[in-house]
């Protein structure tokens, strides 16, 4: 997996991933967040346990999401933002990529709309408690109309790994947003 932004939120987020298991891949355009992950990395790393997944470093979006089942972006909750890193990893990410986005604000229908995985995309709410991923407490994950089953029984999975309770909502905001497809 993926996780795009490695403020105290993503890095937060990555290293919990870690810890249950799974593989990430963790990209910032500042060197120093990243080094600070592998720092906190090293440190929470419990030794010979054979369930911990791994946390890698990467430098590019591109580099993070080649091979990413799942890509999870904590760039700002602004639409410039999140349009940015959508389309990005949208473009990058192979076909089978599912985009989750931790989001108060913003519309799911609205990014997915941008996409060519529309199907693919997610948003969660209730995850990030201040400035930390807070694992176990109950979270809500938007779609789009259209959705992929599997992929959202990927993510309800991946959430109930992380210890969320999952709540599967319909996104009912209407795209204001519109793909060019000229």
């Amino acid at each position: 997996m993926a996780v795009i932004g490695a403020g105290r939120v993503g890095r937060s987020f990555a290293l919990a991933c870690a810890a249950a298991g799974f593989d990430v891949v963790l990209e910032d355009v500042m060197p120093a967040k990243l080094r600070r992950a592998q720092e906190e990395y090293a440190e929470l790393s419990p030794v010979g346990v054979a369930s911990a997944g791994r946390l890698r470093v990467a430098l590019t979006v591109e580099d993070a999401v080649r091979a990413a089942d799942l890509a999870v972006d904590f760039v700002p909750d602004e639409l410039e933002s999140k349009l940015e890193i959508f389309c990005l990893v949208d473009r990058m990410a192979p076909p089978k990529t599912v985009l989750l986005m931790p989001s108060d604000a913003l519309s799911i229908s609205d990014l997915a709309s941008c996409t060519y995985r529309g199907e693919r995309c997610f948003a969660v709410r209730g995850m990030v408690v201040g400035d930390a991923f807070e694992a176990a407490k109950p979270v809500r994950l938007l779609h789009p109309t259209g959705a992929a089953a599997e992929a959202s029984n990927a993510v309800v999975s991946f959430l109930r790994a992380l210890g969320c309770a999952v709540r599967v909502e319909e996104d009912r905001d209407a795209p204001m947003l519109v793909r060019n497809y000229l």
